[in-house]
């Protein structure tokens, strides 16, 4: 069954957007949920934490390739058939990582393990398009945030339990169980929202064609670079968090999961202010307002790193104002550049996950390269994406078609 509606949904959160928020929820979910692990596993695999970092590159590496793929494929096929193939893959990718012996093994599993997850960030966004068009979007991105946004906050508190329970390993193991649960779901219980007269050939020189015109397209790409420039700034704090707070603040590892998840929560309110702005607003200039959030929190943490004043007080202040100001960003980001291209959904989000993971795969590899032992190089990369997201938003509206 096809649903191509761009009428507002009668409930908040129907079944199709649960299963879209239960997708995307799966790359914080591998993410976050293993963070409070990383002294344990440089400890157990006999590595230094800067190594340990790099598996979490080579998973935002996997994020940021697969994308481009399950694209063209969920405009061919529909978006259920890849979804099968990527959470199947993701299942026993998550096996594989708990039964690493070594850091080099464990960044494979996890760059499989990425490949396959991210199938579901493709298609949830993707699905969403398909339903709705661009405020509504906006509003089911918010709402899906408000869903996704408890994997960071639960996540780290979780991954810390099991952590201190059954070890690292053991964290893996629940990845692969919530691949089966969730291909479960997407098997019973959602329908598929891909128009078959809108199916695409998957011809190598069509889908070339088709990356190519989105690339040229201001509009999507300024505003799919945004965004980027916003999640590179979180996915830097993701790599660096972990060594300021817990090892060069203190923190203790089961306790990191309550600091992220405060600045989740500040996401996630965000996000539900959002909800009621874009009712009266255009998006763009919600959009506009609430990235100076990061802009200047990022500013303030290199200038206190810079300064020497980076104490822990002030590092959470601009985590927290950072982190939130995404719960704003994201949904309209999104909306705006997927709001001409219902033609190639499934492509244009591909585009838009593969560019915006690109960013937070050299951003968080900038952190563990950089490591010097102080909080300056998270600082800095945090304030050049939050500057960046500025200048690139403003490149998306200058080439938009209306004002949305």
């Amino acid at each position: 069954m096809t649903s191509t509606t761009s009428a507002p949904q009668t409930a908040r959160f129907p079944l199709w957007l649960l299963i879209c928020a239960s997708l995307t929820a799966l790359a914080p979910l591998s993410i976050d949920m293993y963070l409070p692990s990383f002294p344990a596993l440089a400890a157990d695999l006999h590595v230094d934490i800067g190594q340990v970092q790099l598996t979490l590159g080579t998973f935002l590496v996997g994020l940021a390739i697969g994308q481009a793929f399950y694209g063209p494929i969920s405009d061919r096929f529909g978006r259920k058939p890849p979804l099968y193939i990527g959470l199947t893959l993701y299942g026993l990718a998550a096996a594989g990582c708990a039964l690493a012996g070594s850091a080099e093994s464990l960044m494979l599993w996890r760059f499989l393990q990425a490949l396959g997850g991210c199938t579901g960030l493709v298609v949830s966004r993707a699905v969403i398009r398909d339903r709705l068009e661009a405020h509504e979007s906006a509003r089911a991105f918010s709402s899906l945030m408000l869903v996704m946004g408890l994997a960071p906050i639960l996540a780290p508190i979780i991954g810390g339990a099991i952590l201190t329970t059954l070890g690292w390993r053991a964290i893996f193991w629940v990845h692969c169980g919530a691949a089966v649960l969730i291909l479960w779901l997407v098997h019973a219980r959602m329908e598929e929202s891909l128009d078959p007269q809108r199916t695409r050939t998957l011809h190598p020189a069509t889908v070339l064609r088709s990356y190519w015109e989105l690339l040229r397209d201001r509009e999507f790409l300024g505003y799919s670079l945004a965004a980027g420039c916003v999640q590179g700034g979180m996915f830097a704090y993701i790599a660096g968090s972990p060594f300021v707070l817990i090892e060069l603040h203190g923190i203790d590892p089961s306790h990191y999961g309550f600091v992220f998840g405060a600045n989740a929560f500040g996401l996630i309110t965000m996000s539900q202010v959002n909800v009621r702005l874009v009712r009266a607003r255009p998006l763009d200039e919600v959009l506009g307002v609430a990235l100076f959030a990061p802009c200047l929190a990022g500013l303030m943490l290199a200038v206190a790193a810079l300064t020497g004043w980076a104490t822990l007080p002030v590092l959470l202040a601009g985590f927290f104002v950072f982190l939130a100001g995404l719960g704003c960003i994201t949904p309209n980001a999104s909306a705006l550049a997927l709001a001409h291209q219902s033609h190639r959904a499934g492509t244009a989000s591909a585009l838009m996950g593969t560019l915006q993971f690109g960013f937070g795969t050299l951003a968080g590899a900038a952190v563990s390269l950089w490591h010097d032992g102080t909080a300056l190089p998270l600082a800095v990369v945090m304030a050049i994406c939050g500057c960046g997201a500025v200048l690139l938003r403003s490149y998306g509206h200058a080439g938009a078609r209306e004002v949305i």
